[in-house]
């Protein structure tokens, strides 16, 4: 299992296209995944460089779609920019929890 990849252009005009790619994909990604007894679905954003907000959004939406499948989605490689943006929106935390926690307050 390598892991799913997401593309390089991420914003509000592909996002919908995106998302319908990536769906089908992460289901059966998890489904893989709990075969093999893992418990985690790896995604790269290290080829990320063009995004916004929505990137968020698809995000969000990939994290409770594998979270509804019994899996978590570990998100690799993000961008520096992708992580400010994340904790501009509030949304660190749900993207990348162990690194919210260790994050003093």
């Amino acid at each position: 299992m390598s892991g799913l990849k997401l593309p390089a252009r991420l914003r509000m005009d592909g996002a919908r296209a995106a998302w319908a790619q990536m769906s089908p994909a992460l289901r059966a990604e998890a489904a893989q995944v709990l075969d093999a007894a893992g418990r985690e679905v790896r995604l790269s954003a290290a080829g990320l460089t063009d995004f916004d907000s929505s990137a968020l959004s698809l995000l969000l939406s990939a994290a409770r779609q594998c979270s509804e499948q019994g899996v978590t989605l570990k998100l690799n490689d993000a961008p520096e920019k992708l992580r400010e943006l994340a904790r501009v929106y509030g949304v660190a935390e749900l993207l990348w929890p162990t690194a919210a926690a260790s994050t003093p307050v």
